[in-house]
């Protein structure tokens, strides 16, 4: 694998292997950490080489709103439509933790734990070839929807905040209920909700962002989102958050992407998952089942354009998305 120019020191092969082994359970491949984020090996191991269950051990620190671990793992299997055994590092000093049994229609059973040093053993029962499974979700056209409406309501105070080095297009849920659409360049991302009620201490924004991420490492993202902000101040608006206080009684987020590979995130107050609560429509709509059960931290649509990524950039370091500029492998 090509080490990011800052993780030189590390050893990798000139030609990358790809992993995979057949068992009577399924066929499995292997890939670690940042590897997750690109074509080569991650989506290559399951288009390719058609593996049905991911092993994935990881030393991954969280970053908030979109790529804490339990977040982005599970949602990369709903994503792809396979299994995956996500076992992170547990370093609370260093923001690792985070693992996971993930299945293509949600979390069968994950551990979150930044209180205590302690591990945490996973057990949970998933279909041996799940794209073969009645129970597997169906495929997704992932810009079927956004693409057959009319813009929704655009408001015209639309503002940009920056989520890990990228310039999103926000635009402020003034309403406890509504449709807002906002666009960046061919990205609209549309959004129709109803709050259980609209406080005044919390604001929440419809973001989208449509561009190269060039942020430790290189990769072209189009991104949809709906995230609480930190404050008040809309100058917070894409900074971490943990905690909440709104629920939403409905909520359908849907985006004109480019990409078929789009990855459903939605995140709880205390970073906290929601399996069984919501389900992406065929035609590419993320929406709730119900009433959320708590405070909603982020509803996401995370799509990657691998096509449009710089050359050399397809095979990752092997390390992870590290806010705090320490090397950890």
């Amino acid at each position: 694998m090509t080490p990011k120019t800052s993780e030189r020191q590390f050893n990798y092969p000139k030609e990358p292997e790809v992993v995979t082994f057949e068992t009577p359970f399924g066929k499995f491949g292997i890939f670690t950490c940042f590897d997750i984020l690109f074509y080569e090996p991650a989506v290559v191991l399951v288009n390719k080489m058609q593996v049905d269950t991911v092993l994935f051990p990881t030393a991954w620190m969280n970053l908030l709103p979109f790529l804490t671990a339990i977040e982005f793992h599970s949602a990369w299997a709903m994503g792809m439509r396979v299994n995956v055994l996500a076992a992170n590092t547990h370093n609370t000093s260093i923001e690792m933790t985070g693992s996971g049994i993930y299945a293509p229609a949600g979390a069968r059973a994950y551990s979150y734990n930044m209180k205590t040093e302690d591990g945490h053993l996973l057990i949970a029962e998933l279909d041996a070839h799940p794209r073969l499974s009645p129970a597997s979700p169906p495929a997704v056209s992932w810009n079927s929807y956004a693409l057959s409406v009319e813009k929704f309501s655009q408001n015209d105070h639309e503002f940009t905040g920056i989520i890990f080095g990228d310039p999103f297009t926000f635009v402020e849920l003034t309403k406890p209920g509504g449709n807002l659409t906002v666009c960046q360049k061919d990205l609209c991302c549309h959004l129709g909700y109803k709050m259980t009620e609209k406080r005044d201490d919390e604001v929440y924004v419809l973001g989208a962002f449509d561009g190269l991420h060039v942020i430790e490492g290189q990769y072209y993202l189009q991104i949809c989102t709906l995230l609480k902000c930190l404050s008040t101040n809309l100058s917070t608006c894409g900074q971490p958050v943990e905690s909440a206080q709104t629920k939403f009684e409905m909520f359908s987020l849907s985006g004109t992407f480019g990409t078929s590979y789009v990855f459903p995130e939605v995140l709880y107050s205390g970073v906290q998952l929601a399996p069984g609560e919501f389900e992406v429509l065929t035609d590419g709509r993320l929406i709730n089942r119900n009433t959320t059960s708590k405070p909603v931290l982020t509803v996401t649509l995370f799509g990657r354009w691998y096509e449009k990524d710089p050359p050399q950039t397809d095979w990752a370091s092997g390390s992870c998305p590290n806010k705090k500029k320490v090397l950890i492998f």
